[in-house]
């Protein structure tokens, strides 16, 4: 269960990639926000690596990824 948990974490930024790079716009979303999430993920990631827990790993490779794609488009398409 935690698997699946962790599976759809990480994949749920990429509908918000999907629409900063369609609509080429990145108004109305939060900074703030991502780098905080992109700050957490490095931490989870890291510490994935250091325990040699590949679930954690895998898990905060593709979040990570996917809110980082996040703030490149909010640089990217800011108003």
């Amino acid at each position: 269960m935690a698997s699946i948990a962790g599976i759809a974490m990480s994949l749920a930024n990429y509908p918000q990639v999907y629409k900063i790079y369609k609509t080429k716009s990145s108004k109305d979303i939060s900074l703030l926000t991502y780098v905080i999430l992109v700050s957490g993920g490095i931490i989870w990631l890291f510490y994935g690596i250091s325990i040699k827990n590949f679930p954690i790993i895998i898990t905060y490779s593709f979040g990570t990824f996917s809110a980082f794609l996040v703030l490149v488009g909010i640089f990217k398409y800011k108003n």
